[in-house]
């Protein structure tokens, strides 16, 4: 199952799609568990993992069914989250222990990126903007607040000692809205930002994957209760996520093709996407407290203060065992 969905109302929706596919089945005997996995925004990492693991039926060798969640941005994922409609998502520590305070009892349960590859703050190709500090006072988009696109604009005005205003677009808002001229500078992630390099669309400020200092920048985070009542579901679903990232890694042009498909960008896109980002991501899953803090300490540069202690916010008894292709 597929979903994409636009808003909170679109949310609520996925209860009843889910209620109505499970009563046609098969029967109760024969069902796999599910698991609900929410995805920040569709041309997006997380995204291509999944749909990989889709595709090569990864999650049906670990005897599970995965629901995929496209929704607009890592706020929102995180909210769904919270709203009990998403078991497992990928995400940031900032959220995790941020939400911990507020009572949303997530913890991340692997590691995805130590970096920020393929991120750039970018403007249009024909701007007369040529560097960061020209940015003062204007308006730079972002996909929602609380996302990663949101923490590195924050990063920035903090690193570079300069104001402006965040605009939130949703994922699919941002080129079209920087193209347009309805602001100035966008933040944005790959292969969206490969893309728009290649086609002389935009021009790039700011690489945040060679500034910002190697963190746990994404998180496959997952809910207390799920953690507690199902962590053998949970186990399974990392088996296939991480054989994912080892068969995109290990097969460059059946990745490329499948990057491209699930994209619908350019096959030229879709190698930059591998070789500048998927490549590079975590095979592993490991986390180290010390990452973690690092991510935490990055939250604490942009303001965000009421945070839980890092201790309280991953755990490491699960271990990814990548599903064989």
């Amino acid at each position: 199952m597929y979903l994409v969905l636009q808003s909170s109302t679109a949310r609520r929706l996925t209860v009843l799609v889910a209620i109505a596919l499970g009563s046609v089945g098969d029967a109760p005997a024969q069902a796999e568990e599910m698991i609900r996995i929410g995805l920040p925004t569709k041309t997006y990492y997380p995204t291509i993992i999944c749909e990989t693991a889709q595709r090569q039926g990864l999650f049906a060798k670990e005897g599970i069914k995965a629901e995929l969640t496209i929704y607009r941005s890592g706020g929102e994922t995180f909210e769904a989250g919270a709203a009990g409609a998403a078991d497992l998502q990928l995400n940031s520590a900032a959220l995790i222990a941020a939400g911990r305070k507020k009572g949303v009892m997530t913890k991340a349960v692997a590691g995805a990126a130590l970096g920020y590859y393929g991120w750039y703050l970018m403007v249009k190709a024909d701007s007369k903007i040529g560097q960061v500090a020209e940015l003062e006072g204007k308006r730079v988009g972002i996909t929602a607040a609380g996302s990663g696109s949101d923490l590195l604009a924050l990063w920035t005005m903090q690193n570079r000692k300069i104001t402006f205003t965040n605009v939130p677009l949703g994922g699919g808002g941002l080129v079209p809205n920087l193209i347009s001229g309805n602001i100035e500078a966008v933040v944005l992630y790959s292969p969206l930002s490969f893309k728009m390099l290649q086609e002389k669309q935009g021009r790039s400020l700011l690489d945040y994957g060679s500034e910002v200092e190697p963190h746990l920048s994404g998180l496959w985070i997952a809910t207390d209760k799920f953690i507690a009542e199902k962590p053998a579901v949970l186990q399974k679903a990392l088996n296939a996520i991480y054989g994912a990232v080892a068969f995109l890694k290990s097969n460059r042009a059946e990745a490329v093709k499948m990057i491209a498909e699930i994209d619908e960008i350019p096959a030229q896109v879709a190698e930059a996407e591998l070789d500048g980002n998927i490549s590079k991501l975590l095979a592993t899953g490991e986390m180290k407290e010390e990452w973690m803090s690092r991510a935490l300490d990055l939250a604490r540069l942009i303001g965000m203060t009421d945070l839980a202690p890092v201790q309280e916010t991953f755990v490491t008894n699960f271990k990814p065992v990548p599903t064989a292709n």
